[in-house]
């Protein structure tokens, strides 16, 4: 299990933005594939966004297309997520998961990825 670690969660209200950081530590990020996944309560986790390693190609959930926005930062050694105009269905727990891939790869389904970190919980008031 690679050490990943997900920040910037909270509490805010429709309309506002946040923006999630996927650490790692101690090895770079830059052969991974990178996915943003939610779980709410009650539901299956599924696919918000996902970036390739050389992060030329991203895909996003037709439910947030507009309105977040998946990067990488290589010399942060990070993968950012941008949640603006959020909602109240955006209220989950968002798990960054990542698996190693060549010629840029990329897929966005859960059980494509074997390295998650803990989740970090977004609350969304309406």
């Amino acid at each position: 299990q690679l050490p990943l670690v997900e920040s910037g969660g909270g509490a805010v209200q429709a309309g506002r933005s946040l923006r999630l950081s996927c650490a790692a530590s101690g090895f770079t990020l830059d052969y991974y594939a990178i996915g943003w996944f939610r779980q709410a309560p009650g539901k299956e986790r599924g696919g918000v966004s996902c970036i390739s390693s050389s992060g030329r190609k991203t895909t996003y959930a037709d439910s947030v297309k507009g309105r977040f926005t998946i990067s990488r930062d290589n010399a942060k050694n990070t993968v950012n997520l941008q949640l603006n105009s959020l909602k109240a269905e955006d209220t989950a727990v968002y798990y960054c998961a990542a698996e190693v891939a060549g010629g840029d790869w990329l897929q966005c389904n859960s059980d494509e990825y074997d390295n998650w970190g803990q989740g970090t919980q977004v609350t969304v008031s309406p």
